[in-house]
């Protein structure tokens, strides 16, 4: 089964992507995987507090998580995966990419600010020639009814 691999974040661009990843994988007999990533940066502290917020990013995730999951499940019938690493955010995604062969398509959201599309898709386009799978890039912006039309 193909899987459509998506990113999950704070990003208001994050909602589009995770949009147009269960619709088409509803629609190609596909499947979903949300990749979450703790930065590093957020465990710079004593190894017990360390530990205390790692946990506590976690259970953030698997909420936020959780409102997506019951969306993809409820409206498009995908039972997506969800995936947590911790670390660069560039070298994770690449790092499951790899590490799961199932994996056929990376869809980012692009944010709107002027200020670009933001950090990953731009990371991301810059290696775009070497990565291991296409990459689909769904314009933060772009409205449901039209999500749904070219899905």
């Amino acid at each position: 089964m193909r899987k459509f691999l998506v990113i999950l974040d704070d990003s208001r661009e994050c909602l589009n992507a995770m949009r147009f990843a269960a619709m088409r994988a509803a629609r190609t007999g596909g499947g979903v995987a949300i990749l979450s990533i703790i930065p590093p940066e957020e465990f710079q502290h004593w190894i017990g507090v360390a530990d205390i917020m790692r946990e506590e990013a976690r259970e953030r995730i698997v909420v936020h998580y959780e409102v997506f999951a019951k969306w993809m499940r409820d409206r498009q019938g995908i039972d997506p995966e969800l995936v947590i690493r911790e670390g660069e955010p560039v070298p994770e995604i690449l790092a499951q990419i790899r590490e799961d062969p199932d994996i056929g398509v990376l869809v980012l959201g692009a944010g709107t600010e002027k200020s670009g599309p933001g950090p990953l898709v731009s990371q991301l386009a810059k290696a775009s020639g070497s990565l291991p799978v296409p990459v689909t890039i769904v314009p933060g912006d772009l409205s449901k009814e039209k999500l749904e039309a070219i899905t």
